[in-house]
């Protein structure tokens, strides 16, 4: 068996030689004539000619062998549901999804927006639009209306496919009017919306002509029989728009084939999971790790995949856990928020139930600290395994690969270069970083398969926008601080544009986030650079603690506070100090718990924090507001 760097070499060195081996985990309709064409850099296409579909890869090549397996596993904490579709009920499901499709005038090529919660209907639309060739674009359910509308805009989609509600602890959460209010502000007009009415809002208003509803139509196709249309390999598969932009969306636009190889080769050699088996990720299907390891990567590797509506503590802290001991989940993926949230619980939830099935937890959608990885850890007693990467790359960039070299776990550290990823860490002037000098992260291309083949309808906004960072040598460019140690372990230190330059010196929020994470009153922290008159920038900290009665006067606040310069004195010096350390009992999050650090910035700096409508918790805001105020 290839050792780690054995088999990364080989990835970098004989590509056509590597790729086509791992192409050799998909169905093809068509063979392909040629594994990499990259005359036109950067662009490339992979398994060119070859003609495959990612519905056929993740459901009917199952359902043919194994079709009474589980396939898809939808549980709502929110709603009390609970429902397993083998393979065969998923496929049925799904051509009769496809069929409505089609009797809607949809057609190969054609978008489907979908803007929807976590139900199993969201897994039907999206498998029915790569069944017949469409190109689907999931919008996060529940995102505000002038976002939804600019994404409605650019994809043009002929038709869309949404719900009354979502739930959210224990709360309806209306979908229909924010939807009705994105067509109204949105110049392209789609022909057709297909809802999905779970009886969560008795409200909502049906537009005459234009609104169908979804069960109607499916007891009209239950027996359709609708065929895969085979794409070649490098037709769009979806259009995921990238969190953060602003003015024209930025459309991450990816490919057919690639994407199907990429992600059966990461669930071999990466997650280690395999047919019969189950998968369990805790993100949303808004986001890329829903679209990768939710719905297609598990069900490509012939896995139950498990669709979860709810949070990590709702009935109580051990939901997730009570899930892998009911289905004998063997891989879990879960984001360091979700690690930090179940931190500040009784770790006894974590030990009530029997988690023998599990053989690892993967965690990425932002940094994995140093303490919290640890804590993990130690309390699951089970290997907990950083990746890193992005929606642009649709796949892990950084990750240990247990199916190839079961290398050693570094807390704090995604590990190495994921294979078919040429990844280094420039200086800015270009040149590649020694061990132990902070650079930025970027690839050299070809990107591998899976990555975004272009920017949807904007080939120039692809290259200016990840290729220009030096003019020698052309990269693409994570935008990410990273530096690697003696022994090839990498670090991410945050954000380009999350580095803040106080009196000329660059530090990355990262590392002062780490360095306060190491004081054990605190839970989690935030922190963000705040514009200074003096100093240009200067950190500053939002953290939660772990027992409310530490700062239950202003004299412990203070006191408080100065243990925690102290600790970052010790690990940083002075100057990672932050200007303040502001104690709350909650962060602004998505509700993916992705932190909302740019809107922190903003309160700090007294300016418009912007859209908020993602937001998990808005009394959080409040908190803030009233902490800076104070």
């Amino acid at each position: 068996m290839a050792t780690y760097k054995e088999f990364h070499q080989y990835s970098i060195e004989k590509p056509n030689e590597f790729w086509t081996e791992q192409a050799q985990l998909v169905d093809w309709k068509e063979p392909f004539t040629q594994v990499c064409d990259y005359s036109r850099p950067p662009f490339a296409k992979w398994f060119v000619g070859g003609k495959t579909n990612l519905c056929h890869n993740a459901v009917d090549r199952h359902a043919a062998k194994r079709p009474n397996d589980r396939a898809l596993i939808f549980i709502s904490t929110e709603t009390d549901e609970e429902k397993v579709y083998s393979f065969a009920e998923l496929q049925r499901e799904i051509e009769r999804m496809a069929a409505i499709y089609l009797s809607l005038g949809v057609k190969k090529g054609d978008r489907v927006l979908i803007y929807m919660p976590m139900i199993a209907q969201a897994t039907f639309a999206i498998l029915a639009a790569t069944r017949i060739g469409a190109i689907h674009s999931v919008v996060f359910g529940g995102f505000a209306s002038g976002s939804l509308a600019t994404r409605i805009d650019d994809a043009k989609p002929v038709l869309i496919v949404s719900s009354d509600a979502g739930m959210r602890g224990g709360k309806a959460v209306p979908y229909k009017h924010l939807l009705d209010e994105a067509i109204e502000l949105a110049e392209h007009k789609p022909a057709k919306v297909l809802m999905v009415d779970r009886g969560l809002d008795k409200e909502f208003n049906k537009v005459a002509g234009r609104d169908v509803d979804y069960a109607t139509l499916r007891e009209q196709f239950l027996d359709a029989q609708v065929p895969c249309e085979w794409l070649e390999s490098s037709e769009p598969s979806y259009i995921l728009y990238t969190s953060g932009t602003t003015g024209k969306p930025k459309g991450v636009q990816r490919d057919t084939g690639g994407y199907a190889v990429a992600l059966a080769s990461s669930m071999k050699h990466i997650y280690c999971g395999g047919e019969g088996e189950t998968f369990f990720s805790t993100s949303d299907i808004g986001w890329v790790v829903g679209h990768s390891y939710i719905i297609y990567g598990p069900l490509i590797a012939g896995m139950a995949t498990v669709m979860y509506e709810g949070t990590p503590l709702r009935p109580d802290a051990g939901i997730w856990w009570q899930i892998v001991e009911k289905y004998k989940v063997s891989v879990m993926f879960s984001a360091p928020t979700a690690a930090r949230v179940l931190k500040k619980q009784d770790p006894a939830f974590m030990h009530k139930y029997d988690l023998s099935s599990l053989k690892h937890v993967f965690m990425a959608g932002e940094p994995l600290d140093q303490p919290t990885h640890e804590w993990f850890m130690t309390e699951l007693q089970k290997p907990v395994i950083d990746n890193y990467w992005q929606t642009e790359t649709g796949w892990p960039m950084l990750a240990a690969l247990p199916g190839v070299e079961k290398t050693p776990i570094k807390y704090g550290s995604p590990s190495f270069p994921v294979y078919g990823y040429n990844l280094q860490i420039f200086r800015e002037d270009g040149s590649v970083c020694d061990a132990n000098e902070k650079g930025i992260a970027a690839v050299i291309p070809p990107l591998p398969p899976g990555c975004l083949s272009t920017v949807w309808g904007q080939d120039d906004r692809f290259v200016s926008t990840y290729f220009t960072l030096f003019k020698e040598p052309l990269v693409y460019s994570s935008y990410d601080w990273a530096i690697k140690d003696d022994d090839g372990y990498f670090t991410i230190l945050g954000r380009t544009d999350d580095v803040i330059n106080v009196a000329g010196h660059r530090l990355g929020t990262r590392e002062i986030e780490e360095a306060i994470q190491n004081h054990p009153a605190i839970a989690e922290v935030a922190v963000v650079g705040v514009e200074d008159k003096l100093k240009g920038q200067v950190p500053m900290a939002f953290a939660v603690v772990k027992d409310a009665s530490k700062v239950a006067t202003p004299e412990l606040v203070k006191a408080l506070e100065k243990e925690v310069f102290g600790t970052v004195d010790g690990i940083l010096g002075a100057i990672g100090r932050p200007a303040r350390v502001h104690f709350v009992t909650g962060l602004p999050k998505t509700r993916s718990g992705k932190m909302l650090r740019r809107s922190l910035q903003a309160l700090a700096e007294g300016r418009d924090p912007g859209d908020l409508t993602t937001i998990d918790d808005p009394s959080t805001l409040e908190q803030i507001k009233n902490a800076l105020a104070s």
